[in-house]
């Protein structure tokens, strides 16, 4: 059988919508009947996922794969760069995590790492009737382009005829789409077979002339004007997505104020995004002590450098607002490194992470960490332990998550732990009940565990609880949303052209 026709989305910069126009288009393509699968050679982020097998990619490249109704496996993103400084980051391949390295050393891998990327390539051809290919940044970044292994490279490797998404609500998109078909080589301008034109608000009508002149100029048509979506309906891909904003505001008496703290290494910070899509609750990122005030509960997310952003707290100050919040009872909940950060002690004899041998904690869990390899990746089925407290009204639920860390935690016999998994406890309650920590990852995104933590948090504040909390519509409810937006946004008639597949499917 002939390999699956691939499409590729590329933008004109990062940030411009490639993953959810990548992620409606999957979902578009399955519902026409056509078996998808999302493909993005190397990623670079601190989202990550787990798949079944245990192995480790990106958070957006698992959500795509939700979107086409397929499981999300590590050929679908076969390379993951996770910073850890501005120089370095650490390399997982085929899922499996591997050393820190510089752009240096990663550009002396390249050979082997094109191996990779057309061996995944190739098998997900193989298994599906069409892969979406997801670029990175913008292909006219021409002093990375004979180095790059994401873009056009990808794009000749998969034979692939490219869509350029360029956003609109950040202006200039005329000429970010212009400027960077110019940039290309005659062969790689021959690829791009349309133009989408992302968040713009108001009459599409009023491009008109715009979009005309830009194809008289290039030839190449516009598929669609994609409207601004104010509903996150696809996953942060990276920290670049978040503001530390709303520092300076107060929430009112009323509204569920969560501040999550803005971490220089953030990860998995899509945790909360379930929490902002409740009526009544307002998600804040934030920096500075003082947006701690007004908040009813405080996250410290997970981390990629859980020591060195524990010493940024302490620089700030957050560190200190964070005791002072815990012994006012303001709810505090630490998930993975953040949970490592409200123990005791962290320790760190192998260099597993940093130099730094022994750090102290903020000491408001009875908790230890060890750094050690293997890294832990896996899936996991827990039930909620914690009778009281945080989510005391979820006990005994059983919900599904997954673990990301190289560290191994202890705590005293006595700690009410968190949750039960593997037949054993994971993570830990103080005796308050109101400081939580946990390595399990999208806890929050269980409609159950999400509407006993609000209605904790509300009630120890002093505000109402919503009746809609926790009765979020389901994942495959927000992709068909998602799709139909998108969908009646773009010419899927020509963009299937394209392929070479019917749509719908015959």
């Amino acid at each position: 059988m002939a390999p699956a026709p691939c499409l590729m989305v590329q933008g004109t910069g990062s940030g411009v919508g490639k993953t959810l126009i990548t992620a409606a288009l999957c979902r578009l393509f399955a519902r026409a009947g056509h078996r998808v699968a999302p493909f993005k050679s190397q990623n670079m982020a601190l989202n990550s996922a787990v798949t079944a097998d245990g192995g480790e990619i990106g958070r957006a490249q698992a959500a795509q794969a939700e979107a086409a109704g397929v499981a999300p496996t590590v050929d679908m993103n076969p390379i993951l760069l996770k910073p850890e400084s501005d120089t370095r980051a650490q390399l997982v391949v085929h899922g499996v995590a591997g050393p820190s390295v510089t752009w240096r050393e990663y550009m002396e891998m390249k050979t082997a790492m094109l191996t990779v990327i057309e061996q995944s390539l190739a098998r997900l051809r193989a298994e599906h009737d069409l892969v979406l290919v997801e670029g990175a940044g913008s292909p006219a970044e021409i002093n990375l382009a004979p180095t790059e292994i994401v873009n056009m490279r990808v794009a000749r490797l998969a034979e692939a005829r490219v869509l350029l998404v360029g956003d609109i609500d950040r202006g200039g998109v005329f000429a970010a789409l212009l400027g960077t078909l110019a940039l290309l080589d005659a062969d790689d301008q021959a690829r791009v077979a349309g133009f989408i034109v992302n968040k713009f608000r108001g009459d599409p009508s009023l491009l008109t002339p715009g979009l005309e002149i830009l194809t008289a100029r290039t030839g190449v048509p516009v598929l669609g004007v994609v409207p601004h979506l104010a509903e996150r309906l696809v996953p942060a891909e990276d920290s670049l997505d978040l503001a530390a904003d709303g520092d300076d505001t107060i929430a009112d008496a009323t509204t569920l104020a969560v501040a999550v703290l803005k971490l220089p290494h953030v990860a998995n910070f899509d945790d909360v995004e379930p929490l902002a899509a409740e009526p009544g609750v307002r998600v804040r990122f934030v920096t500075n002590p003082s947006a701690l005030v007004d908040a009813d509960v405080i996250v410290v997310p997970g981390s990629k450098t859980t020591v060195a952003d524990l010493g940024w707290l302490r620089e700030r100050g957050l560190a200190r607002a964070l005791v002072e919040a815990a012994r006012a009872g303001r709810p505090i909940i630490g998930l993975c490194g953040g949970y490592q950060m409200l123990g005791v002690a962290i320790h760190d004899r192998d260099g597993v992470e940093s130099a730094v041998v022994e750090t102290a904690g903020l000491a408001l869990l009875p908790a230890v960490t060890t750094f050690a390899w293997p890294k832990r990746t896996v899936r996991v089925r827990a039930r909620v332990s914690a009778h009281h407290g945080l989510f005391g009204g979820a006990a005994g639920a059983e919900f599904d998550a997954y673990e990301i860390h190289a560290g191994r935690t202890e705590v005293p016999a006595g700690v009410q732990p968190f949750a039960l998994a593997g037949g054993s406890g994971e993570g830990a309650v103080d005796a308050t009940g109101r400081v939580v920590g946990t390595y399990l990852h999208g806890l929050l995104a269980d409609d159950r565990l999400r509407r006993a933590f609000l209605t904790a948090v509300a009630q120890a504040a002093g505000k109402p609880v919503h009746a809609a909390w926790g009765q979020h519509s389901s994942a495959g409810t927000r992709y068909d949303r998602l799709a139909d937006v998108v969908g009646a946004a773009l010419d899927m008639g020509a963009i299937a052209k394209l392929v070479g597949l019917p749509y719908p499917h015959a």
